[in-house]
C-alpha cells in the first residue's frame, strides 16, 4: 500500500488517512454503481467533464446480428456526446487484469461496434431505471435537459457505435505498471476510440472517515495530440472531405454508392437538398426535404449505412395518415427497411450500403425513394 492523505479537521486536527483494500471486488462495483462520478469524468476531459448515463449492469453482447449474447460487459455508460463507455472492473489482485482482461474488452468492443443494435440499449437503459424505481424519461431529462431531443440522442449512440467511436474504460483499486503500459499504447493507436484506465483508491481513517481518490490513466501528451487533432479534422464533412475518408474507410466500390446517392438527392432538388452533418451528429450526409417541417429522407453516415427514422416519417405529410402509412411500409420492407406497424414507435431502420451493390437492388431503392417523394410533393396540393 502507498502513503496515507490528511483531512484538517474544523478543530484544526490533522487526521491521517491510510490506503485501504476493498472488502471485494463487488464492494467496488457497488461504489460505481452509486457514483458513477467516480470514473473521474473531469480528468478524461479537462474542458468538458464528461458525465455519465447508467445503461446497465452485465451488458450482453452477441457474436452475430439477432444472436444471443455470449458475453457479458460489466457496466455500459453514455456521455453527454453519446459516447458508449464500455468498463471493466476489477482489483488489483486478479491476476487476469493484466492481459486477459484487456484482451476481453477488446473483443467486447469488436462485437459491439458490429451486432450490438441501438433498440436493444434503448430497452436496457428503460429496464435498468424501472429497476431502481424511476421513470427513464425524467433520467434522460435530468441527464441532458428538458429540452434535449432523445430520439437524436439515440441516433448518435447508434452513430458513434458503427464510426467505431467508444470508450473503453478499466477500473481497479490500481493499475499495475505492465497494464498502465499497455493502456497507454492502446490509447495512443486506437481511433476514434479511447482506452483508459482508473484507479480508484480507498483511504480510511482510525475514526472510520473514507474517503475515495480516482485517477485517470493513459492520456499521454501523444495521445491527446493524436485525438484532438482527429477530432478537428473529422468535425465537420464537406461533400470533399466526406468521400475521401469514406472510400478510405469502406472501399471504392462502397463509396461509388455513397456518390450515387447523392448525385440522386442533387436531381431531386429543389424539393430535396443535401445537408452536411458532423463528426458528433450524423456523420455524413442527409437527403432534407425542402419544407417548414425540415424532414429527412434518409441519411447516409460515415460507417457505411443507409438510416431512416421512423418518427420523422409519420410526422411527414402524407404518412401521418394510417393508409399511407402502411403503403410507405411495404415500400420500405421491399428494399430492406423495416418500419414498425404502429406510427408512434420509435425505430431507426438502416441498411449496409454493400447491400446495394446489385445494380437492381440500387435501382429498387431509388424507385422507392422517388416515391415517396412525388407522395410528398403530392401531399403540398392537399
Amino acid at each position: 500500500m502507498g502513503g496515507g492523505i490528511y483531512l484538517i479537521q474544523d478543530d484544526d486536527r490533522l487526521v491521517e488517512m491510510k490506503e485501504q483494500a476493498y472488502d471485494s471486488e463487488d464492494r467496488l462495483q457497488e461504489l460505481l454503481e452509486k457514483y458513477p462520478d467516480l470514473m473521474a469524468g473531469n480528468q478524461i476531459d479537462k474542458g468538458t467533464s464528461r458525465r455519465w448515463l447508467v445503461i446497465v449492469r452485465d451488458m450482453a453482447i452477441p457474436l452475430e446480428e439477432e444472436g444471443n449474447g455470449r458475453w457479458s460487459q460489466d457496466r455500459l455508460f453514455l456521455d453527454q456526446d453519446a459516447i458508449p463507455t464500455l468498463v471493466e472492473v476489477k482489483r488489483s489482485s486478479d491476476s487476469r487484469i493484466r492481459r486477459e482482461i484487456i484482451g476481453q474488452m477488446l473483443d467486447y468492443a469488436a462485437n459491439a461496434v458490429i451486432y450490438w443494435p441501438i433498440e436493444s440499449i434503448v430497452v436496457q437503459f428503460e429496464a435498468n431505471c424501472r429497476d431502481q424505481g424511476r421513470d427513464p424519461e425524467q433520467v434522460f431529462e435530468e441527464f441532458l435537459g428538458a429540452d434535449a431531443d432523445e430520439e437524436k440522442f439515440w441516433q448518435k449512440v447508434k452513430t458513434n457505435l458503427q464510426a467505431g467511436k467508444v470508450r473503453l474504460v478499466f477500473i481497479a483499486d490500481e493499475i499495475p505498471a505492465e497494464m498502465q503500459r499497455v493502456v497507454e499504447f492502446l490509447n495512443e493507436q486506437m481511433d476514434p476510440s479511447e482506452v483508459v484506465a482508473v484507479e480508484i483508491k480507498q483511504y480510511v481513517s482510525e475514526e472510520g472517515l473514507k474517503t475515495l481518490v480516482p485517477r485517470i490513466i493513459g492520456q499521454t501528451a501523444e495521445a491527446q495530440h493524436k485525438k484532438s487533432s482527429a477530432t478537428r479534422e473529422r468535425r465537420r464533412w464537406d461533400e470533399q472531405s466526406f468521400f475521401e475518408e469514406f472510400g478510405l474507410r469502406q472501399g471504392r466500390e462502397e463509396a461509388k454508392i455513397a456518390r450515387k446517392l447523392h448525385a440522386w438527392v442533387k436531381t431531386q432538388e429543389p424539393l430535396l437538398s443535401v445537408q452536411w452533418g458532423t463528426g458528433d451528429t450524423y456523420g455524413g450526409f442527409a437527403a432534407k426535404v425542402k419544407q417548414k417541417s425540415g424532414s429527412e429522407l434518409f441519411t447516409v453516415d460515415i460507417s457505411g449505412q443507409l438510416e431512416i427514422s421512423s418518427s420523422v416519417y409519420a410526422s411527414q405529410r402524407p404518412f401521418n395518415y394510417q393508409e399511407k402509412w402502411q403503403q410507405l411500409r411495404t415500400r420500405l420492407s421491399s428494399i430492406g427497411l423495416s418500419l414498425p406497424a404502429d406510427s408512434h414507435e420509435r425505430r431507426l431502420p438502416s441498411l449496409r450500403l454493400s447491400t446495394l451493390q446489385d445494380e437492381e437492388a440500387f435501382n429498387a431503392l431509388l424507385e422507392t425513394f422517388e416515391w415517396v417523394v412525388g407522395e410528398i410533393e403530392d401531399s403540398e396540393n392537399w
